[in-house]
This record gives structure tokens, C-alpha cells and sequence, in this order.
């Protein structure tokens, strides 16, 4: 069995599965691990918890040891050199012309290298800034490009429910939101209601959209013919997490009823048309924008023939 903890390296970031090895780790707890960028300082957040060898995902790998206080003082050293790098590389970019947005700039445990978010519209040719940057700091520079929903997790911000933004307080992955989710909760589509501080529409609006999809089964749909008691109606109005509708009566009365107790009316079946005669061909219209040609007069001598083959005809006995 192995022995595993769950480890965040940014607050409201991902987290990621490691090994306690022979360590005794607690959760809150200050770790140096090995990642793909080198050594870094992550806090356990979940764990330790026990798994079955075959079952533990491969690389995963195991804690070096736990952090002391001179890691913590290089880490907050490195905070300090954060803000530096990052009101130099703003003005470089700003005296460049640059059509970029800095974002956060992050320093490597060991200080080897230093990564500066951004995001903008398309590619942005940095090389020139880059050599900048790595002359002023003397340590090897990454730019990285991120989206508007990342930028918006790294700074941070209240919502428009007064609360501090799920993408940088506790969700660590993203879900695919659409506006359906916002239609099937009879939310206004009203893009400053609906959007977040990234612009996008609002995560939250995932949270409780399979809650209305099983709600809503309960409930007939606006427009449907239903029955309460003696009464007869339309339905015009739903209140999924109440269970109730709005049924205007017949003798044009709104009453809110419970959705267990209507009786939804079938629809009466539209007679069927008359089924046209095989035989039966309707003449073609002319298209629009074209005028049906008139049928040309037949010559004189022509209609005289006809007279006098329909004559010869009666004259038969």
C-alpha cells in the first residue's frame, strides 16, 4: 500500500498526487517536492491517505522532505524579486508598445527561473524582451500565454454575488458552461447578469444545472393545457425549485398550483388533410421574378383547316 497526499502549489490551483514516502505528513503542512519545472514548495491540502500500488497513477512521485524555515524565507524572498520583475517588465512593455496584458510574475523555488503570465489577443514576438528581462535578472525567463478565465484565478476578485470568485478561492478545474444552462433556469440572458469577471459566462452556472433538468421533468411546460379540481387552464408560469406553476384559468384567473396535483391534458389530434388523387396534377406557377409567357395566336389558316375537318365531321352519317 502507498501512502498519498494531495499538494497545491498556487491558492484555488490544481492539485496533485505525491508519495509520503517515510514521511509523516500532515495536511497544512509545508513540503519541497520535485516537479517538472525543479523543486518546488507546494502545502498538503488532502491526505495522507492510503492506495493500492497498481492502482496509483504512474510518475507520481514521492516528497523529498519537508520544508524548514529557510525555505520559507527564500520563498518569501523570492515574493520580494516578483514585484520588481514585474513593474520592469511593464514598463519594457509599455515602452515597446507591446499589445499584451502582464498578468503575475512566479519565481522557481531554487530561483532558477522566473515565468511571467500574460495574456493577449494572438502571437506576440518577445525575444527582444525577453533579453531584457534575463540581463536585468540574471536567471533564465519563460513567458507564458494564458486565458482570460486563468488571469481571472491568478488576481482574484468578488463576484457579482458579493463573494470572493470561485476560480480563485476553491474551483481548480474548469467546465464547459453554455447558455442553455442559464435558459434551463429561467435566468435573464443579459450578458452583464450571466458573465464573470473574465468576461465568460459564470461557472456557477453548472453548479445546479442537473438539479432544474430533474426538477423541471416534474413539471409540465409553459403553454400545456392542464386540469386542478374542477378548474381548467394554460400553464404560464414555472417555479422549478418550489414544484409550483402558474396556471391561468379559463375565466382568466392566475392560481400557482403544485405541480403533483395538474393533470395534464393530451392534445387534440388536427384532422388529416384529404389525400390527392394520384392522377391530380396542379399546373406549375411561374417563379418569382418570372412572368408566365402568353400562348401565341394560331395562324388564320390554321383555324380555317379546323372549321372545315369539324364540318366534314357532322356531314358523316
Amino acid at each position: 500500500m502507498a501512502k498519498i497526499v494531495k499538494i497545491q502549489f498556487q491558492t484555488a490551483g490544481r492539485l496533485y498526487d505525491f508519495r509520503t514516502g517515510d514521511l509523516d505528513i500532515t495536511v497544512d503542512e509545508r513540503v519541497i517536492v520535485e516537479t517538472e519545472r525543479g523543486k518546488s514548495i507546494g502545502i498538503v491540502v488532502k491526505g495522507p491517505f492510503e492506495m493500492a500500488d497498481q492502482d496509483v497513477p504512474e510518475g507520481v512521485k514521492t516528497v523529498l522532505r519537508k520544508a524548514v524555515p529557510e525555505d520559507l524565507e527564500s520563498a518569501a524572498r523570492h515574493r520580494a524579486k516578483e514585484k520588481d520583475a514585474f513593474e520592469l517588465c511593464l514598463r519594457r512593455i509599455r515602452e515597446r508598445g507591446m499589445e499584451m496584458k502582464l498578468v503575475k510574475v512566479e519565481y522557481l523555488f531554487d530561483g532558477s527561473k522566473a515565468i511571467f503570465y500574460f495574456t493577449a489577443d494572438g502571437r506576440i514576438d518577445f525575444r527582444e524582451l525577453v533579453k531584457d528581462l534575463a540581463h536585468a535578472f540574471h536567471t533564465r525567463i519563460e513567458m507564458r500565454q494564458i486565458g482570460v478565465r486563468d488571469e481571472a484565478g491568478m488576481v482574484g476578485g468578488i463576484g457579482i454575488c458579493g463573494r470572493e470568485l470561485c476560480c480563485s478561492s476553491f474551483l481548480r478545474e474548469f467546465e464547459p458552461v453554455s447558455v442553455k444552462m442559464a435558459k434551463e433556469q429561467n435566468l435573464a440572458l443579459n450578458p452583464t447578469k450571466i458573465s464573470g469577471q473574465c468576461g465568460r459566462l459564470l461557472c456557477c452556472l453548472a453548479y445546479e444545472f442537473e438539479t432544474y433538468c430533474t426538477l423541471r421533468k416534474c413539471l409540465p411546460k409553459c403553454g400545456k393545457r392542464v386540469s386542478f379540481g374542477d378548474a381548467e387552464g394554460e400553464v404560464v408560469k414555472l417555479n422549478i425549485l418550489d414544484g409550483t406553476v402558474t396556471v391561468k384559468t379559463d375565466d382568466n384567473h392566475e392560481i400557482i398550483v403544485r405541480g403533483d396535483e395538474l393533470t395534464v391534458e393530451n392534445a387534440t389530434e388536427r384532422p388529416k388533410k384529404p389525400e390527392k388523387d394520384a392522377g391530380e396534377t396542379k399546373p406549375k406557377k411561374p417563379r418569382r421574378g418570372q412572368q408566365q409567357r402568353p400562348t401565341p395566336p394560331r395562324p388564320a389558316k390554321e383555324r380555317n383547316e379546323d372549321r372545315s375537318n369539324a364540318a366534314r365531321t357532322k356531314e358523316k352519317p
